[in-house]
């Protein structure tokens, strides 16, 4: 199983969404564990680096929902552990 860590801007950026938008990214996530399983994202997420950031990716959410986040150390050996940075609008790009 995956490890996540939330940077403090991730976590206010998240308690301003509305509790839709929270359920939203919450699916989005469950998808996106067992796609880091399956070892490929489906389309629908939309993973992919970020142009001009080496070590940060984007994953969307809904339609105009956006989350950054890298890949850091392990914590558990064998398993990715996620660090999500923003969450929000295409407006996260420009600070991911």
């Amino acid at each position: 199983m995956p490890t996540f860590l939330a940077l403090s801007g991730f976590l206010r950026e998240f308690g301003k969404l509305t509790p839709a938008q929270q359920a939203a990214f919450r699916r989005a996530v469950a998808n996106f564990v067992t796609d880091l399983r399956a070892g490929s994202f489906r389309r629908g997420l939309r993973v992919k680096k970020m142009a001009g950031h080496d070590d940060i990716w984007e994953m969307t959410w809904a339609d105009d929902g956006r989350a950054t986040f890298e890949y850091g150390d392990p914590v558990r050996e064998g398993e990715p552990h996620i660090v999500w940075r923003r969450i929000g609008t295409h407006d996260i790009f420009d600070r991911p």
